[in-house]
C-alpha cells in the first residue's frame, strides 16, 4: 500500500463530495443525482448529456425521412440503405474508441467525436441524392461511438456495488435523445421551420438540422473543459505523477477481444440495443405507412420508444445490482435472460397488433424490456476483465450497431411483419446464450460460485504489456 501522504500529493482533489472506496481507486460508493460536484457526479452528468446530444444528432434526420424521401424521390430500399449505413458506420468507431478510453480516458474522445459529428449534421440540407444521404449518415453515425465513453466514464467513477445502476442511468438518459429527437425534430422544430418558410417543407428539412449541430459542438467543448477523466484527475496528469502507468491500447483491445464472454454479450447487446436503433429508424415510417399518421403525429408516437429510456434502462441496471446483492453474478445473468425473453415475446405481439391504440400500448412495454436488457448487459460488462473495461465496452457496444445493421437489412428487404418475426426469433435465441456466460471468479447461470470479494479487485486501470517499457 502506498504511503498515504504520497497518495494525497498526486490527487487532483483532497476531498470528495461523495463517499469513496480507496481500495477501488477512490471510486464513489453512491450516486447523488442532484449533485454536479467534481469529479464523480460531474462525470456522471457529462456522460449522459454528451451521449444524449450525440443520440439526438445521430437520429435527428429519422423523423424527417418521409419528407426527404418525397423531395428526392427515393425508394424504400434507398431510405433503409441510409439508415443501415448510419448505424453500421458506428461499429468501427466503437471498436476503436474502447482502447482509446483505456489509454486517454473518456473526456478527450468525447469532445473529438461530438465536435466532428456536428459538422455533417449541419450539412444535412446539402443532400441531393440517395448516395449523398447515405454518405452523410455514415459520417453523422460516428456520434454513436460516444456510448463507449459514456459507459467507460461511469465505470471509472463508481464502485462495483453501484456501477450497474450508474451505467444504466447514463446510458438510458443518453438513449433518451433518440426519443426526444423524434419529438423535437419531427413535431416541434420541423413544423416551426415549415411555418417560417411559408409551409415549404423542403426548405424546412434542409435547414432544421443546423440547430442540433451547434448544440452538439458546444456540448463537446464544455465536456472537455469542465470535467475529469478519473477520481484522481485527468489521465495525462496522472501519468506524469506516476498515479497510473502508460497504457497500450493494442494490449487492452487484445485482452478484451480474446475473452469469450465479450462476444456472448456482443450477441445479446445486438438483440437489445440493436433493436432500439432499428426502432429509432423504423418507428416513424411504420406508424405513418401502416396506420396512416402524418409526419408530425408519427414522429410523436415513435418518440415514445425513446422516452422510455428516462427510467427503463435504469430499471435494468438497478435490478442487476439488486440481484447481484442477493445471488452474485448468477443474479445479474438471470435478470438479463428474463428481460431478453420478455423483449422477444413482445416483438412478436407488436408485429400482430393491428389497432393503433393497442400498438402504442404494446410499444411501451416492448421498449421497457428492450432498454432494461441494455441496462443489465452493462451491469455485467465491467466484471468481464476489469483492466480492459474500455475495450470490452466498445466491443459489446459495437454489437448493438451490428444487430441494427442485420435487422435493418431485414426491414429493407421484407415487409414489416416478417422483419419483426425475424427480430423476435433472434432475441429469443440470444436469451439462450446466457447459459454459456462464465466470468472468471464468478458464478454462471447454472453452475459455479462467486469467489470471496477482496478489496482492490474491483474495476482497475489497465496495465501495460510486460514486454513494453
Amino acid at each position: 500500500m502506498a504511503d498515504s501522504g504520497e497518495a494525497q500529493e498526486v490527487k487532483k482533489y483532497t476531498e470528495y463530495d461523495l463517499p469513496v472506496d480507496p481500495d477501488q481507486d477512490d471510486k464513489a460508493t453512491e450516486i447523488k443525482l442532484f449533485s454536479i460536484a467534481r469529479p464523480h457526479m460531474r462525470a456522471f452528468h457529462c456522460s449522459w448529456l454528451g451521449f444524449f446530444i450525440a443520440f439526438f444528432i445521430w437520429f435527428a434526420i429519422a423523423p424527417l425521412l418521409s419528407e426527404i424521401k418525397d423531395t428526392l424521390g427515393l425508394t424504400k430500399q434507398e431510405v433503409w440503405t441510409s439508415s443501415i449505413v448510419g448505424v453500421g458506420g458506428t461499429i468501427f468507431m466503437r471498436f476503436l474508441l474502447g482502447p482509446m478510453c483505456d489509454k486517454f480516458g473518456a473526456r478527450v474522445p468525447f469532445m473529438i467525436v461530438l465536435c466532428s459529428a456536428s459538422i455533417p449534421t449541419g450539412l444535412t440540407g446539402l443532400v441531393e441524392s440517395a448516395t449523398g444521404l447515405a454518405i452523410l449518415r455514415l459520417f453523422i453515425g460516428i456520434a454513436g461511438g460516444t456510448f463507449v465513453m459514456c459507459q467507460y466514464w461511469t465505470s471509472r467513477m463508481f464502485t462495483r456495488e453501484v456501477v450497474g445502476t450508474a451505467n444504466a442511468l447514463v446510458g438510458g438518459w443518453g438513449n433518451l435523445g433518440g426519443g426526444v429527437t423524434q419529438l423535437v425534430m419531427g413535431s416541434v422544430l420541423f413544423p416551426l421551420f415549415k411555418k417560417f418558410y411559408d409551409d415549404d417543407a423542403e426548405k424546412a428539412w434542409r435547414t432544421v438540422s443546423c440547430v442540433p449541430a451547434v448544440v452538439a459542438f458546444s456540448i463537446g467543448v464544455m465536456i472537455y473543459n469542465f470535467s475529469d477523466d478519473a477520481p484522481k484527475g485527468n489521465y495525462n496528469e496522472m501519468k506524469k505523477n506516476g498515479t497510473m502507468p502508460e497504457i497500450s491500447a493494442a494490449s487492452s483491445f487484445r485482452d478484451g477481444a480474446l475473452n469469450f464472454n465479450t462476444w456472448l454479450l456482443f450477441i445479446q447487446y445486438a438483440c437489445c440495443f440493436g433493436v432500439e436503433l432499428t426502432m429509432n429508424n423504423a418507428a416513424a415510417l411504420y406508424f405513418k405507412e401502416e396506420f396512416g399518421q402524418t409526419t408530425e403525429s408519427a414522429a410523436a408516437i415513435a418518440s415514445i420508444f425513446g422516452w422510455m429510456n428516462l427510467f427503463a434502462r435504469g430499471i435494468g441496471g438497478f435490478t442487476s445490482d439488486w440481484f447481484n446483492s442477493k445471488m452474485g453474478m448468477r443474479g445479474r445473468i438471470l435478470i438479463q435472460t428474463v428481460f431478453l425473453l420478455g423483449e422477444g415475446c413482445l416483438v412478436l405481439v407488436f408485429a400482430n397488433t393491428t389497432k393503433l391504440g393497442t400498438s402504442i400500448i404494446v410499444l411501451v412495454f416492448f421498449s421497457l424490456f428492450v432498454q432494461s436488457a441494455e441496462g443489465t448487459t452493462y451491469g455485467i460488462v465491467p466484471y468481464v476483465n476489469p483492466p480492459a473495461t474500455g475495450s470490452i465496452a466498445g466491443i459489446v457496444g459495437a454489437g448493438g450497431n451490428s444487430g441494427a445493421v442485420c435487422f435493418g437489412l431485414g426491414f429493407r428487404q421484407l415487409d414489416y411483419k416478417d422483419a419483426f418475426y425475424i427480430m423476435g426469433g433472434c432475441i429469443l435465441a440470444s436469451a439462450v446464450v446466457s447459459l454459456f456466460i462464465k466470468i472468471k471468479g464468478h458464478s454462471g447461470l447454472l453452475f459455479g460460485v462467486d469467489e470471496e470479494d477482496k478489496g482492490g479487485k474491483g474495476l482497475q486501470v489497465p496495465e501495460p504489456d510486460d514486454e513494453e517499457e
